[in-house]
């Protein structure tokens, strides 16, 4: 081969690592982005008080709960075909939702979304196995620079939202996303590799509707349960429904010739405990920025644009973290020291959030603290990451993408609708009480440090130590 088309052929592998980067901001930034935009779609669209939080809910629910079908998709069908098929789907939500004169449409359009993000996510981690696996210090700065876009997402989410929704219209937060999906679908067949990983099999379709159907129940009696009561038939029937649809799941997995989730994958060294790492960081970092930017605009009233700025120095914490610092302590000490460092610090930073004031500001009560969670979160998510990633084996690569999206997004929307709901009982719903709000979102702040801390805990015992060298071997994977 000559140099020029080596260099060719590198450049072109870092476009593609931008191109999943995209994704993955584009995935997280679609949870966040309307969150500044709801009032003006209430007073538009006709939605209640109760029922507007699920434009969030609607997108949460079809990306968790679609997870584990485009990771077998992907392994089925090819990682490029559903990258590209996934954009598609995410174009076609987008403009649905944008365009949508009441709320059925509303939340179809967004749950659209999310099944486009589902077909997204996982088949976008396969695409980077496929390109980097093979040369553990790129592979390691690749995951690295994947991570970072997560955050990076979530920030861009609440400040172009704020933006958009002050000088434009509500209906452009979805409209964003249809130029944006359409360069990628017009350069993925340029950039990613295709054919590998695509196999003979056949798409479980019991097993995709019972896990489906199965989380959808969950996080629906969750959330709605501070509204109707914990000891309501509704948040009893509903999560009844759950359990019974996910044990049914379980045992059509355990029966199935080919099933959509292989059981015996979890019996792979560290790869269930990274799954559980992952489900406690979701659901401790995902309440914690939430509640941060309520107690940015309901107590300390920042509008929608200086909110999402003062977000900004955080986010830039995460991506250095997860760009400089996590590779090397990883290379160093191995994953286990991370991860359970990571949710430890994540813990402190969640405690001393929880002593912000009703008469407080940003300096004292929001930065520092702000700051140590992001330190930690930034340690853990790479580690955990990677680890549940590259412990499959390659053909399952988009299995365990599935599984370990799927992981972090259910316990971020279970970890949020907990949060919410000892929030209200310590007085968030009284809107206009600086007091009983701070008394809330402070709660709030304590319980997501809890699970944070738990999942240090959980992370201690249940990771294996290994070399520095050894996740590096495991990594290894076919390279097209």
């Amino acid at each position: 081969m000559s140099t020029e088309s080596t260099t060719r052929g590198g450049t072109t592998r870092w476009w593609a690592l931008a191109l999943i980067a995209t994704a993955q901001f584009m995935v997280i930034m679609d949870t966040s982005i309307i969150g500044v935009a709801l009032p003006q779609m209430q007073a538009d669209l006709g939605f209640t008080q109760h029922n507007l939080s699920w434009v969030f809910n609607a997108y949460v629910i079809a990306l968790g709960g679609l997870l584990l079908l485009g990771g077998r998709l992907s392994d089925l069908f090819g990682a490029r075909r559903m990258f590209a098929t996934g954009w598609l789907v995410l174009l076609v939500g987008s403009l649905v939702a944008g365009l949508a004169t009441n709320v059925g449409i509303e939340l179809t359009g967004r749950a659209i979304q999310g099944a486009g993000s589902a077909l997204i996510a996982p088949s976008a981690l396969t695409l980077l196995m496929m390109i980097f696996g093979a040369n553990p210090k790129e592979l390691t700065k690749a995951l690295a620079l994947y991570g970072a876009a997560a955050p990076a997402g979530g920030t861009a989410g609440v400040f172009l939202g704020g933006v958009i929704t002050e000088y434009i219209s509500w209906p452009w937060v979805f409209f964003i996303n249809i130029p944006i999906a359409a360069v990628a679908l017009i350069a993925t067949p340029a950039l990613m590799p295709g054919g590998a990983m695509g196999g003979r099999g056949s798409v479980d379709i019991f097993g995709a509707l019972t896990v489906t159907l199965g989380l959808a129940a969950a996080v629906y009696g969750i959330v709605r349960a501070p509204e109707v009561g914990w000891g309501s038939g509704e948040t009893w029937i509903a999560l009844g429904v759950a359990a019974a649809l996910l044990v049914a799941f379980v045992v059509s997995q355990a029966v199935s010739r080919e099933p959509l989730m292989r059981l015996s994958i979890f019996r792979t060294p560290n790869l269930g405990a990274a799954n559980l790492a992952q489900i406690l960081l979701g659901g401790a970092w995902i309440p914690m920025w939430f509640f941060l930017n309520l107690y940015l605009q309901q107590v300390l009233d920042y509008t929608a644009f200086p909110s999402g700025a003062a977000l900004l120095p955080m986010t830039a914490l995460i991506m250095l973290g997860m760009i400089v610092l996590a590779p090397r302590i990883m290379g160093a000490f191995g994953p286990k020291v991370p991860i359970v460092a990571g949710l430890l610090i994540l813990a402190i930073g969640m405690g001393w959030l929880s002593l912000i004031r009703p008469d407080g500001n940003f300096w004292v009560d929001v930065l520092p603290a702000s700051l140590v969670a992001a330190l930690g979160m930034s340690l853990a998510f790479i580690p955990s990451l990677g680890t549940a990633i590259s412990s499959a084996r390659p053909e399952e690569g988009g299995l365990a993408a599935g599984i370990v999206n799927t992981s972090y997004q259910v316990g971020s929307a279970l970890g949020l609708a907990a949060m919410t709901a000892i929030a209200a009982a310590f007085g968030a719903d009284q809107l206009g009480n600086a007091q009983a709000l701070t008394d809330g979102f402070s709660a709030a702040f304590l319980g997501a440090g809890a699970i944070a801390l738990v999942g240090s805990g959980i992370a201690l015992v249940t990771l294996r130590r290994t070399p520095a060298a050894e996740p590096a071997k495991d990594t290894d994977v076919t390279t097209t």
